[in-house]
């Protein structure tokens, strides 16, 4: 293993010493995959990078089949920000910009506040959708106004920090940063001392969530962006793993990838209705819509709209290639 071939990996790893999980993440083509499409201003793409880690960093916590969605909702200059990622870490992201607010004057180190959350309004939205929800059940959501009780929250990493501790009662720091070649960043998660024989002491496991929060604070954004999560890991807990020992899990692969498709689009079309259709198709002779995440265009002619409302099934209405702006 070498230096700067840190290729869209996570790490999973746990400490002997401590009741203690670990995570690295380090994500380069499918970041670049997803600014390929939309161009942000700085400050946009430095938060929403920092989502994106941070939401595959949460997915690896999760045994779990079906996708975590990540939302950070607000009325500034950034409505929406949006990271999904499923259960194989694929993973999607866009934003969603205030159109009525110039972004061209935004500093680069606009923070949360700033950028999404200037009212106090603002919040952050957790959803796991189950990929066998029945019908008419709803996905699990929690929702955390991004505000602590005393100040606004600046970063996603203190968002994620404080919708874990008081959605999930669990101690949980966060190491994020990006740029726009990679994306990367370091959980580290306080897990219940269970009782049996190897329980220690709530002393002891005190001292080593202490400690090893110690030694992740001594994590630069540059070795988060350029190595190796395996290296990283390795480097960052050499004492612990002398001393204690550190296990670690198989890395696994995180890749982009988008779920739209043609006949999602003309679901979507049916539900809006028969007559908002054909109000669109008087004035523009066509409905032509674009997926947020990956850019892809879907038209519809009046003749593909007269199916959709006429046919029982979508197979003539989404036969045609979808276009593209990438």
């Amino acid at each position: 293993m070498t230096e700067n071939k840190a290729l869209d990996l996570l790490q999973v790893f746990v400490f002997d010493g401590a009741p203690v999980r670990g995570e690295i993440v380090n994500i380069q083509g499918s970041w670049q995959a997803i600014l390929a499409r939309k161009d942000y201003p700085p400050a946009v793409k430095k938060l929403l990078g920092d989502l994106v880690a941070a939401g595959v960093l949460l997915s690896g916590t999760l045994k779990f089949n079906g996708s975590l969605i990540i939302q950070a909702q607000g009325n500034g200059a950034v409505r929406l920000l949006v990271l999904e990622c499923n259960e194989n870490l694929v993973i999607r992201a866009t934003a969603k910009l205030n159109e009525d607010i110039d972004l061209s004057d935004l500093p680069e180190n606009a923070g949360l506040s700033d950028l999404i959350n200037p009212d106090g309004q603002g919040k952050l939205v957790i959803t796991l959708d189950p990929a066998d929800r029945k019908p008419g059940q709803n996905p699990y959501q929690g929702i955390v106004a991004l505000h602590d009780g005393t100040k606004p929250v600046q970063t996603i990493a203190e968002a994620i920090s404080l919708y874990m501790r008081d959605s999930e009662q669990l101690e949980t720091r966060l190491w994020l940063t990006s740029d726009e070649n990679a994306c990367g960043g370091l959980l580290l998660q306080r897990l219940p001392n269970m009782g049996g024989q190897l329980k220690m002491s709530d002393e002891l496991a005190a001292e080593g969530w202490t400690r090893l929060q110690m030694l992740s604070e001594t994590v630069t954004n540059e070795e988060l962006l350029s190595l190796e999560p395996q290296v990283l890991m390795k480097r960052l807990y050499l004492d612990e793993s002398a001393h204690h020992g550190v296990r670690s899990f198989d890395q696994r692969h995180v890749q982009f990838g988008c779920r739209c498709s043609r006949i999602k689009v003309a679901d979507m079309l049916k539900m809006l209705g028969e007559e908002e259709v054909n109000s669109i198709l008087e004035e523009k002779s066509t409905v032509e819509t674009n997926c947020d995440f990956c850019g892809q265009v879907y038209n519809f002619d009046a003749v593909d709209c007269k199916q959709i409302f006429t046919s029982s099934t979508l197979t003539g209405a989404v036969q045609r290639p979808p276009g593209s702006k990438h």
